[in-house]
């Protein structure tokens, strides 16, 4: 008979692993790794999920990490999305899904190359690369800077003909992300404020000060499971398949080289353990907490319901990006948002709470917008939750 992990247990693992508890990390570093990455998507991810977790991590702490001490590094990586990873964590990953990640993007590329560029696309394709890399080795640019050193290569073409979506593409841009997804070039230094988006460009081991030595793709994939397992767990199967971007092979023969343990969820799915990890962890007493848009815990898993419950269509939109979310005791239960027209983080819940609840949120709102200052990130994501709210809407309680 399986062990059994009931979702009061999940949640309980779930703060205090993520660093939602009390606990706060001792430096930037240790959040990243603990959480396992954290989102960089819209740039103000990164350190609203720090402020989530400790207020003392600051943005130019971060930024000084990623930016100076370069102890942390944005990678494209798990499902094609941009994450800040430390140098071990950047390893791993590159080694897990890169090359899963490299080639999609090239797939991409050279589809559209064929039915709108050059008579060799692949040729294309392969002097395009050599050149951005050769280019990058040494130097730092923006992507404008970029386009202007290689003019050969600065085409445009048409994507998604005939869609309301589509239109002319730089070819460029996407070269350098499928690079980035090789590990061979990397986001530099940001120009912009903290809470906006404008890196330059430089080769990965210019801005490493050495060669990126990945993982071979099965021990990145047995790093990484054992990683989210520890923070995540338990999950199951299709928790991981999601949350890397990877395959049920890849991801079976890595829960089997980890000796992970099966366990049986309250949903009646089966979940997964590391060995040496069943007993049950403290409960946490109920926590008010507002987590950014792609927070890693909203995205940690596929399966959300003990966490989420009916509210996925308000949180999550139809791509499957989590947007702004408020918590109390383990639990989303609403959002947030910051009006155009009024000062100060507003809390909108779907359900009703206790006093204690409501009102613990309205602190913690109040610290955010203390942090926050003058500072009004724009949410990459809004959830159609948070879109209702800035339009006047009101959700009734569910």
């Amino acid at each position: 008979m399986r062990p059994h992990v009931s979702d009061d247990q999940r949640r309980a693992r779930l703060l205090r692993r993520q660093l939602l508890d009390p606990t706060a990390p001792d430096s930037p570093e240790e959040l990243v790794d603990t959480v396992v990455g954290l989102h960089a998507t819209t740039a103000s991810t990164v350190h609203l999920s720090a402020w989530a977790r400790d207020p003392r991590l600051r943005p130019e702490r971060l930024e000084q990490a990623m930016y100076t001490d370069r102890s942390l590094v944005k990678q494209l990586a798990m499902r094609r999305t941009l994450f800040v990873l430390t140098r071990p964590l950047l390893a791993a990953a590159v080694g897990a899904v890169g090359a899963r990640v490299a080639a999609s993007e090239r797939t991409n590329l050279l589809r559209d190359l064929r039915r709108d560029g050059p008579g060799d696309p692949e040729g294309w394709l392969a002097a395009a690369c050599e050149a951005v890399v050769e280019t990058l080795d040494g130097a730092t640019c923006s992507t404008s800077e970029l386009r202007a050193a290689l003019p050969e290569f600065d085409r445009t073409v048409e994507i998604s003909p005939g869609k309301s979506y589509g239109g002319p593409s730089p070819l460029l841009p996407r070269v350098v992300n499928h690079l980035a997804a090789r590990g061979e070039v990397v986001r530099g230094a940001s120009t912009a404020p903290w809470h906006q988006a404008r890196n330059t460009w430089t080769a990965m081991r210019t801005w490493l000060g050495e060669d990126l030595e990945p993982l071979d793709p099965h021990d990145g994939h047995v790093d990484m499971v054992r990683r989210w397992l520890q923070a995540y767990g338990p999950g199951t199967e299709a928790d991981l398949v999601w949350w890397l971007g990877s395959t049920k092979t890849a991801v079976r023969k890595a829960l089997a080289a980890l000796e992970a343990v099966e366990v049986e969820l309250d949903s009646g799915a089966v979940g997964y353990l590391l060995p040496g990890d069943l007993d049950d962890v403290e409960p946490v007493a109920p926590r008010a907490l507002l987590l950014p848009a792609l927070d890693p815990t909203t995205m940690g898993y596929i399966e959300r319901g003990f966490y989420l419950g009916d509210h996925a269509g308000q949180i999550f939109d139809s791509t499957g990006n989590g947007g702004q979310t408020a918590w109390w005791d383990g639990r989303i239960v609403g959002g947030w948002v910051q009006r155009p027209d009024a000062q100060g983080v507003e809390v909108v819940l779907l359900e009703d709470l206790p006093r204690a609840g409501r009102t613990a949120l309205d602190e913690r709102a109040g610290e955010l917008s203390a942090w926050l200052g003058d500072d009004r990130p724009v949410a990459g994501f809004p959830s159609p939750l948070m879109r209702a709210a800035l339009r006047g809407e009101r959700p009734g309680a569910q």
